[in-house]
């Protein structure tokens, strides 16, 4: 097909999907505060440590101090040192230079939300420092410490054999409920001072959906009675309450009469609908998979782009007759990738697309290539 051709083509097929009438006006849905926020003090914790495994074959490494000495001292713990002193010294270097079914490796194991108390179980990674492969191995000791260096405290011990998540990458592997718990760790959501934070997620965090949220609170407590001997009316509430400390943070104090069942307080909080909860329109794009997911109300302006051989014109649209006055012309960025996909456009050219669209400042969105 000749240039010309394709490019005719290309115009009718774009101008045919962008000109079509729909409402700009998107119904306003709703939501559970739930589902865009999380509490603040819920989160995950990550357990780190050093570990050791043996039982490979032939694919370990111990021809780093760090990882004989390690040896040494298991070999030690169980009544059975090396050396005669029953130090690492050069003697317990010498018999285990040439061991090469054990490795050193980095273990780390993910504390839910929730917390964990002492004797729960948990998957652990285990990463080798050294060697060539995991496979068939076992971890006989690892002890885990928490987020912050300066806590000797262990927190888990592991052990167990290992499983190799992929065998393109043998020095990766897990052991499944390899980790105990040997300290409770506590995630609280309540502050000294009776306060509860709610965290809106990456994706909702603005100051309009902050205020939408305080709105919604406050409006669940007018007239309420909080066990203080007040009746407070919407402004007091929003005084004395809640409080929006930035576009991500809302805050919420626990009333004198819940103070002992606080879980009770946040599940009805969270079971709130949240009106109108779209956020800005954004455009997610994976390079790796071709993959892209586009806000319905994405907009794009009046440009012309030259892409191989296809000229792109988005203020070619065909007769646009409005039903209502809440009706727009204006091109959208949905129409435009689906006028490219009729063409077979392919989709890394299509993503290259829309990000020049976007570096000329006529997407109106928030693009996001992965």
């Amino acid at each position: 097909m000749s240039r010309t051709k394709h490019t005719t083509r290309a115009l009718l097929a774009i101008a045919t999907l962008l000109g079509g009438g729909e409402s700009a006006c998107l119904a306003a849905g709703s939501t559970r505060l739930a589902n865009i926020c999380r509490i603040k003090g819920q989160e995950e914790n990550t357990l780190r440590g050093i570990g050791l495994v043996v039982g490979l074959n032939g694919t370990g490494a111990t021809n780093d101090l760090a990882t004989q000495r390690a040896l040494s001292t298991m070999l030690d713990l169980m009544g059975n040192p090396v050396s005669a002193t029953g130090r690492f010294d050069q003697q317990a270097q010498l018999a285990l230079r040439n061991v090469k079914n054990a490795t050193l490796v980095m273990v780390t194991a993910t504390v839910p939300a929730s917390g964990a108390r002492s004797g729960d179980k948990l998957d652990c990674n285990v990463v080798a420092i050294q060697g060539k492969s995991l496979e068939g191995g076992r971890l006989v000791a690892a002890r885990l410490r928490g987020p912050n260096p300066a806590d000797p405290t262990p927190y888990a011990l592991c052990e167990g054999p290992l499983q190799v998540n992929n065998p393109a990458t043998p020095t990766t592997a897990y052991v499944h409920a390899g980790c105990q718990m040997i300290v409770d760790v506590k995630t609280p959501y309540v502050s000294e001072d009776g306060w509860v934070t709610f965290v809106l997620r990456p994706h909702h965090a603005d100051f309009l959906r902050a205020e939408q949220v305080a709105y919604a609170l406050v409006q669940k407590y007018v007239a309420r009675d909080f066990g203080d001997g007040e009746e407070l009316e919407e402004g007091a509430i929003r005084e004395k309450y809640v409080q929006v400390l930035n576009a991500g943070n809302i805050r919420v104090k626990v009333p004198p009469n819940l103070t002992n069942d606080p879980v009770a307080f946040i599940a009805e909080l969270l079971e709130l609908p949240i009106y109108d909860t779209d956020t800005e329109a954004r455009v997610v794009c994976n390079r790796q998979t071709g993959s892209i997911v586009i806000d319905g109300a994405v907009e794009i302006g009046d440009v012309v782009f030259t892409h191989k051989n296809l000229v792109i014109d988005t203020g070619v649209v065909a007769e646009f007759k409005p039903i209502s006055q809440a009706e727009t012309s204006r091109p959208r960025l949905e129409r435009l990738v689906n006028a490219l996909s009729t063409l077979r456009v392919p989709p890394e050219d299509v993503i290259e697309i829309i990000r020049m669209i976007e570096v000329a400042g006529k997407l109106h969105a928030d693009l996001i290539i992965l």
